[in-house]
């Protein structure tokens, strides 16, 4: 049996499943508390660098497997909680970023050391806050400290000694256990299709179109529509017409790439569903309401006002990209002529300078929890977000026609709009 299969939503997934699929599990704890070593013996390989010096794991180390109950899981090796150093601030804030985007923390503690300041405030935050964790014990090959047992005495935790590989076991047992209360995100067309409908996907072949293969968001929501025994059709834009008007029976929605929502819509009966990957994906990944209420910042942007368009991966640029050249083009055209425009991977870029919008891509490759960080972030700093999709559509006249597919959403999205107009 395939151990993802206790999990019908993630079945589909298998050990080469993004990370944007993998429920992260962050392995975290002080310098020289075993972390690598753990994921070593996790994996029962050398898959980390270990080293007695310490602050040897600089950057976080991401490593895959398959976990009964849980199906694709990321394992991910961080630096020390309590680095030092100017270095060390960089490396603990990447630490930070990692356990707020995680679905689990292992929290590796040396047992033959006492308690240290770092651990405690570290358990503490764990306990306090709402994701599932597991305490591993490790150094076990050299004893156990009584401050440390007395410490976690009404804890349950897992003894490990990495040097034998005793326990690996146990923690992946432990990991499996928390099936039930670790949030999996839903798949791309969860409650919008049932058996036998047909779907028709549009996915224009383009400059910006990887070689040989399908983006993200189209190859998950094509083996979605096949697992819910659903028709899936797939044809660019210019096939579009003819094809549609070939159905006997019209697609029970039409999903398309954002930048042809125009093509699209004019080929369509005015009446069909329709909706973007983009879309799709925000709502996939619990945030579409949180990029609706930012399409009403388009009525505030200030002459020379500053729009941030942030990207969730790196590729190499062409020559029509979207980020660079066509949201600012549309922007420029539809909103405010003079804004300017800056691309960002990360918030460092809107956090050293003012912003009056920022323009999210689809973050096919972020999982939902990490997503749900960095909008908590944007929140925190006051600016306005949409995405891709929102953008365009709402550049094409396509609100809220591209949001009635969610009727769930049709309390939020109806006082944003009037005559397909932002409010």
């Amino acid at each position: 049996m395939n151990p993802s299969s206790e999990n019908p939503a993630h079945a589909r997934a298998t050990n080469e499943s993004p990370l944007s699929e993998s429920i992260s599990i962050v392995i975290a704890g002080i310098r020289n508390a075993g972390k690598s070593s753990l994921l070593n013996t996790l994996f029962e390989k050398e898959v980390a660098i270990v080293s007695p010096v310490a602050g040897t794991t600089t950057d976080p180390v991401v490593r895959k497997m398959e976990l009964p109950g849980l199906g694709p899981v990321a394992f991910i090796d961080t630096a020390g909680i309590d680095d030092e150093g100017e270095l060390g601030a960089m490396r603990t804030e990447k630490t930070k970023a990692r356990l707020a985007s995680s679905s689990i923390v292992v929290f590796a503690s040396p047992a033959h050391r006492a308690p240290q300041p770092q651990e405690i405030r570290f358990l503490e935050q764990l306990k306090s806050g709402k994701k599932p964790y597991i305490i591993v014990l490790t150094h076990t090959d050299c004893g156990f400290d009584a401050a440390k047992l007395q410490w976690l005495s009404k804890e349950q935790y897992i003894a490990v000694d990495n040097l034998k590989g005793y326990g690996a076991a146990e923690v992946r047992k432990a990991l499996s256990a928390l099936k039930d209360i670790v949030h999996f995100e839903p798949s791309p067309l969860e409650g919008l299709v049932q058996e036998g409908d047909t779907i028709l996907l549009v996915a224009p072949v383009d400059l910006a179109a990887p070689k040989g293969r399908l983006i993200q968001p189209q190859v998950e929501t094509i083996r979605d529509g096949l697992d819910r025994d659903c028709t899936v059709i797939i044809v660019k834009e210019r096939e579009l017409l003819e094809t549609y008007n070939r159905l006997m029976e019209k697609p029970r929605l039409v999903i398309t790439d954002s930048q042809a929502f125009s093509k699209v819509a004019a080929d369509i009966d005015p009446d069909q569903p329709l909706t973007s990957f983009s879309i799709l994906f925000a709502r996939k990944k619990g945030e579409l309401d949180t990029f609706l209420r930012g399409i009403s910042a388009l009525n505030n942007i200030p002459a020379g006002g500053h729009v941030a368009v942030m990207e969730a991966c790196s590729h190499h640029r062409q020559a029509d990209d979207i980020a660079t050249v066509k949201i600012p083009r549309l922007f420029q055209q539809l909103v405010q002529p003079n804004a300017r425009f800056s691309v960002a991977r990360s918030l460092e870029v809107v956090k050293t300078m003012p912003c009056d919008l920022i323009i999210h891509c689809a973050s096919c490759m972020l999982n939902e929890t990490a997503v749900h960080a960095r909008m908590e972030a944007i929140a925190g700093l006051g600016i306005p977000v949409t995405n891709y999709g929102l953008f365009f559509a709402w550049a094409n006249g396509l609100l809220p026609r591209a949001l009635e597919p969610f009727p769930e959403y049709e309390m939020v999205y109806r006082p944003f709009f009037r005559n397909g107009h932002a409010t």
